[in-house]
C-alpha cells in the first residue's frame, strides 16, 4: 500500500524546512522580555488529545517560561534577542488568531510557518505589519475565505490552503509589485484560470526560483513559456486540469531541479537529457481531462529512454508511477548512484531484473515496481549478500516472486513491505517478524500455508508505536489463529484456511485494532466476548466461518462512528440482543443467514446511521418493524427467509426512507394489502436526472495507511430467478422483493412513482386486479416477475414498451388476450399457466377456445 497523502506531506515539509533553514541565519541570543510576552499572550491550543497522535507529528507546544525564550521549541532569535524565526507547524492549534494578537507585534519576525493546524477560520488581515517577513508557510493551516490584498506586501509567500481563492486580488495583481519575489507557493489556492493567463501573470518575477501551485485548478493546454524567470529549480503542477503533451519549454529552465507534471500525455521528451542539474522528477498519474476521459488511453505511453544517464546523475527521485510506459525495464536506473525514490509501478514494464541489481543503489530508501509485467528474480546465489542498508519501503506486488527475497534478512531500516499478489509458496518464515518494524506487511494474494514455528518472535519483536498493519488475505493459511502482539490497528486474515477456534483473549492484543477480518475460513466455535474490548473498532467482519452460539451483547454497543459488523453465514443462535445504545454508530450490520430467534430489537432504531441491516435467511418471528422507518440513512434493508407475519401498515408520520435501494421482504408470512406509503418517501426510487449514475456507494470507514479505506458488504438478491451477489451498490441499482408472501388486493399505485426501479418481483402472492398501465411509466426497469398471483385481464402495452426490460414473468395469473409483438422475444415459460393468453410464443392460437386444464388459473405455485 502506498502513503500518497504522508509522502506528499513529507515532501512540503520537506522544503518548508529546506528554505526555513537556509534562508535563517541561526545565533544564539539571550531572548529580549517583550519577546517573551509576545509568545506567551498567544496563548496557542489544542482541542486534539495528545496522546492520541505519535510525535513529532501533532506535538503540543510546551514551552517551559523559566527558560529563555530563544530556546523554546520552534523559537529562533537574532544576536539581539529578537524573534525572527516562529515553527508553530503540525500541532493541531485550534485557537484563533485575530487582527489584535501579539503574533502581528513580533515585528522582527522574518520567517513564520503555521502549516498543518486547525485554525478554521477567515483568513486574518495582519499579516502586513510583519514587514520584515520574508517567509510564511500557512499550507493547509485550516484558514478560510478570500486572501487579502495586504499579503502581496511580502516578499515571498507560501499558502497551501484548499478551501482559499485568489479572484480580488487575482494572480496578476498579487505578485505584479513583487518583481524579486523568489519562492511562489500557492498550493492548493482556487484559481479557476488557465495556464496561458496564469503565465502572463508571473511574467515580471524574473528572480523566481520556486513555483508550487498544486491543485490550483489551472486548466487548459500547458504551452505558454514562463519566458523569463530562467532561474527556477522547483516547478510543481500537479493535481490540477492541464492538457496537452509534455511542454518543451521546461527544457529552458538550466538550473531546474524539481519537476512535479500533471495531466499530461504523450511521450517523455528525449530532451529531457538536457536537464543536467535535474534531482526531482516525478510524472506519477498524469492523463488527460475533460468529458471524454479515458483513463486507460490518455497517460504517457512509450519507453522513457529519452532519460539519459548522463543527464541524470543527480537524480534521487524518478517517479513514474500510474502511466502506460511500456517496453523492456530501464535498466539505466541501476546507474543513477544517488537515488533514494523509485517508483516504476502500475505501468507496462516487461523483463526478468535480478534483485541483485539493485546492489549499486545504497541510497534507495523508496522501491516500487508494483504492477507492472516484470519477473523479480530474488532466488539467486548472491541475492543473500545483497544489503540496501536505508531501505524503508519494499513494494514488489505482482512481480512474479517464487519465494521471500533472502535479502530481506539483513534489511535493519524497513517499515513496509508489500510483497503481494505473487506466486510465494510454503512458510511464512519466522524472520520477517524481526525485519518489519512498524507500519505495513502485505502478503496477501499468495500461497503460504503456515507460519514457521514457533511464533515467540512476534510478541519479542513487534513495537507499540506507531503501529503495525497486517493483510495476509487470500493466502492457504490453516491451523490456529496466531495471538498477535498489542498493537495491531489493520488485520485482515480473510480468505484463507484457519480452522480452529478463535483465541479467547484475541481481542485484548487487537484493543487498539480498527480493522479485523478473518471471514471466509472454517473458524468454529462461539465468538469470544474479548472481541468486545477491541476500543476504536471500525470493521469487524467474522462471515462465512462455522462460528456458533449467542453474539455477545457488547458487540451490539459498539459506539465507534461507521462501524461494520458483519456476522455474515455462520450458526450463530440465540436473539438479536436489545442492547443497542442511544448513541450508537452502526453503519453495517450483517447478521445474514444464522439461525437467530426473537425479535427485531426496539433500540435497534437508535442506530440512525445505519446503511445496510441485512437480517435475512434467519428465524426471526415478529410483524414488520415499524421504528425501523425512523433510520432515514438506510440503502439496504433485508428481512427475507424468516417468519416475519402480519400486515405492513405503520402508523404516524415519517420521513421514510429517502436513501433506499434495496428492500427485501421475500420468503415470509406478510398478509393484506400493500401499504409502502406509510413507510414515507422513497426518494431513491425516484428517478433523479442531477444523479451521479457513476459514483458507487462505499462506506467509507477507516484510513489504511493514509489511504481511504472503502469497506464492501455482499449483499444477496434475488433478480430474473436468480440469486446474485452484488459487492458494489451502484446508484441506480434499485430493488424491491415482497415475493412468496401473502399479500392481496391490487398492486399499490405508489409503485408507479418509483421511476428510477430497476428490478420488481411480487410473484408467489395473492395480487388482483389488473396489471396497471403505470409501469409503463418505470422506464428503468429491467427485470419484473409478477408470477403467481390472481391478475387478470390484458398484459398492458406501456409494459410491452419498456425498453430496458430484459426478464419478466406473468405466469401463474389469469391473464387474457393476445401478447404484443415486443413482448415475443420472451420464453413461453413467461406466460404459461394464463389460460386466457393467447399468440407467440404461447402454442395457443388466439381467436380459438383457451384449452382445458386441470391446473386453474388461481393456484398458487409454491415458491
Amino acid at each position: 500500500m502506498r502513503i500518497l497523502l504522508l509522502s506528499w506531506l513529507l515532501f512540503n515539509l520537506y522544503f518548508a524546512a529546506f528554505f526555513c533553514i537556509s534562508n535563517l541565519v541561526l545565533v544564539s541570543g539571550r531572548c529580549q522580555s517583550d519577546q517573551k510576552q509576545l509568545l506567551l499572550e498567544l496563548n496557542l491550543s489544542s482541542n486534539l488529545n495528545s496522546t492520541a497522535f505519535p510525535t513529532p507529528l501533532r506535538r503540543l507546544m510546551k514551552w517551559n517560561q523559566t527558560t529563555d525564550c530563544c530556546s523554546w521549541d520552534g523559537v529562533s532569535c537574532d544576536a539581539g534577542g529578537h524573534v525572527i524565526g516562529l515553527d508553530l507547524s503540525d500541532r493541531a492549534i485550534s485557537s484563533p488568531i485575530d487582527n489584535s494578537s501579539s503574533l502581528f507585534r513580533l515585528q522582527h519576525l522574518q520567517q513564520l510557518n503555521l502549516a498543518f493546524n486547525r485554525f478554521e477560520q477567515v483568513f486574518p488581515a495582519g499579516f502586513d505589519k510583519l514587514e520584515n517577513l520574508s517567509y510564511l508557510n500557512l499550507s493547509y493551516a485550516g484558514f478560510t475565505g478570500q486572501i487579502p490584498i495586504e499579503i502581496s506586501h511580502l516578499t515571498r509567500y507560501s499558502s497551501p490552503e484548499e478551501s482559499l481563492k485568489l479572484e480580488k486580488p487575482n494572480l496578476k495583481m498579487l505578485v505584479q509589485n513583487l518583481t524579486g519575489l523568489r519562492f511562489l507557493y500557492l498550493d492548493g489556492i482556487n484559481m479557476s484560470t488557465t495556464w496561458n493567463k496564469c503565465s502572463q501573470a508571473l511574467s515580471p518575477l524574473i528572480k523566481l526560483q520556486v513555483l508550487s501551485m498544486r491543485a490550483c485548478y489551472l486548466s487548459g493546454p500547458i504551452h505558454s513559456s514562463l519566458s523569463k524567470p530562467r532561474s527556477l529549480s522547483i516547478i510543481r503542477l500537479d493535481e490540477n486540469i492541464l492538457s496537452g503533451l509534455v511542454p518543451q519549454f521546461f527544457l529552458e529552465f538550466p538550473n531546474l531541479t524539481t519537476l512535479l507534471d500533471a495531466n499530461l500525455s504523450g511521450f517523455i521528451p528525449k530532451t529531457v537529457e538536457k536537464m543536467t542539474q535535474l534531482v526531482h522528477l516525478d510524472f506519477s498519474w498524469n492523463r488527460l481531462s475533460g468529458p471524454a476521459l479515458n483513463l486507460s488511453q490518455n497517460q504517457f505511453n512509450g519507453t522513457i529512454g529519452g532519460l539519459h544517464v548522463k543527464a541524470s546523475s543527480l537524480i534521487d527521485t524518478l517517479d513514474l508511477r500510474s502511466n502506460k510506459l511500456q517496453g523492456q525495464f530501464p535498466m539505466f536506473v541501476f546507474k543513477l548512484h544517488g537515488l533514494t525514490l523509485l517508483d516504476l509501478s502500475s505501468n507496462n514494464f516487461s523483463g526478468l531484473i535480478p534483485m541483485s541489481a539493485f546492489q549499486n543503489l545504497r541510497n534507495l530508501s523508496y522501491l516500487d515496481l508494483s504492477y507492472n509485467r516484470l519477473t523479480i528474480d530474488a532466488i539467486t546465489t548472491n541475492i543473500s549478500s545483497l544489503c540496501l542498508p536505508k531501505l524503508t519501503k519494499l513494494f514488489l506486488a505482482s512481480c512474479n516472486l517464487m519465494e521471500f527475497p533472502n535479502f530481506l534478512k539483513n534489511q535493519s531500516s524497513l517499515i513496509q513491505l508489500d510483497l503481494s499478489n505473487n506466486q510465494i509458496h510454503g512458510e511464512m518464515p519466522s524472520w520477517i517478524w524481526k525485519t518489519i518494524y512498524w507500519g505495513l506487511l502485505n502478503l496477501s494474494g499468495n500461497f503460504l500455508v503456515e507460519f514457521e514455528r514457533p511464533l515467540n518472535n512476534i510478541n519479542s519483536s513487534f513495537i507499540v508505536e506507531p503501529i503495525p498493519n497486517m493483510d495476509l488475505r487470500g493466502n492457504q493459511l490453516e491451523g490456529q489463529i496466531p495471538i498477535l502482539p498489542l498493537g495491531v490497528i489493520y488485520l485482515d486474515f480473510s480468505n484463507n484456511k484457519f480452522n480452529s477456534v478463535l483465541p479467547a483473549h484475541i481481542g485484548d492484543s487487537l484493543r487498539y485494532a480498527t480493522f479485523v477480518s478473518i471471514s471466509n475460513n472454517n473458524i468454529h466455535g462461539s465468538i469470544p466476548p474479548s472481541l468486545c474490548n477491541i476500543t476504536f473498532p471500525r470493521v469487524l467482519d467474522l462471515s462465512n466461518n462455522s462460528l456458533s452460539g449467542p453474539i455477545p451483547q457488547c458487540l451490539f454497543q459498539m459506539n465507534v462512528p461507521n462501524t461494520v459488523l458483519n456476522l455474515r453465514q455462520n450458526n450463530l443462535s440465540g436473539i438479536i440482543s436489545d442492547t443497542f445504545s442511544k448513541s450508537c454508530e452502526l453503519q453495517i450490520l450483517d447478521l445474514n443467514q444464522n439461525r437467530l430467534e426473537g425479535k427485531v430489537p426496539k433500540s435497534l432504531e437508535n442506530c440512525k446511521r445505519m446503511e445496510v441491516l441485512d437480517i435475512g435467511n434467519n428465524q426471526i418471528n415478529d410483524s414488520f418493524p415499524c421504528h425501523l422507518k425512523n433510520i432515514a440513512t438506510l440503502h439496504v434493508l433485508i428481512l427475507c427467509s424468516n417468519k416475519f407475519n402480519g400486515h405492513i401498515d405503520c402508523p404516524g408520520n415519517s420521513s421514510g426512507w429517502p436513501m433506499l435501494q434495496i428492500f427485501d421482504l421475500a420468503s415470509n408470512n406478510f398478509s393484506g394489502k400493500l401499504y409502502l406509503t406509510c413507510l414515507g418517501i422513497w426518494e431513491a426510487m425516484q428517478l433523479n436526472p442531477d444523479k451521479d449514475q457513476s459514483e458507487l456507494v462505499y462506506i467509507i470507514i477507516a484510513t489504511y495507511l493514509n489511504d481511504v479505506l472503502r469497506y464492501e458488504d455482499t449483499i444477496s438478491v434475488t433478480i430474473k430467478s436468480l440469486e446474485l451477489k452484488l459487492v458494489k451498490i451502484l446508484p441506480e441499482f434499485t430493488s424491491i422483493d415482497i415475493s412468496c408472501n401473502n399479500f392481496e388486493g391490487p398492486i399499490p399505485n405508489v409503485i408507479g412513482t418509483f421511476k428510477a426501479l430497476y428490478s420488481l418481483n411480487f410473484s408467489h402472492n395473492a395480487f388482483l386486479g389488473p396489471i396497471p398501465a403505470f409501469f409503463g411509466n418505470l422506464r428503468q426497469l429491467g427485470s419484473v416477475d409478477l408470477s403467481s398471483n390472481s391478475l387478470h385481464g390484458e398484459i398492458p402495452l406501456q409494459l410491452a414498451n419498456l425498453n430496458f426490460l430484459s426478464f419478466l414473468n406473468v405466469s401463474n395469473n389469469k391473464l387474457v388476450g393476445p401478447t404484443s409483438t415486443q413482448l415475443q422475444s420472451f420464453l413461453e415459460a413467461s406466460f404459461e399457466n394464463n389460460a386466457g393468453l393467447c399468440g407467440p410464443p404461447l402454442m395457443a392460437t388466439c381467436g380459438l377456445p383457451p384449452a382445458k386444464t386441470d391446473n386453474p388459473s388461481d393456484a398458487r405455485i409454491s415458491c
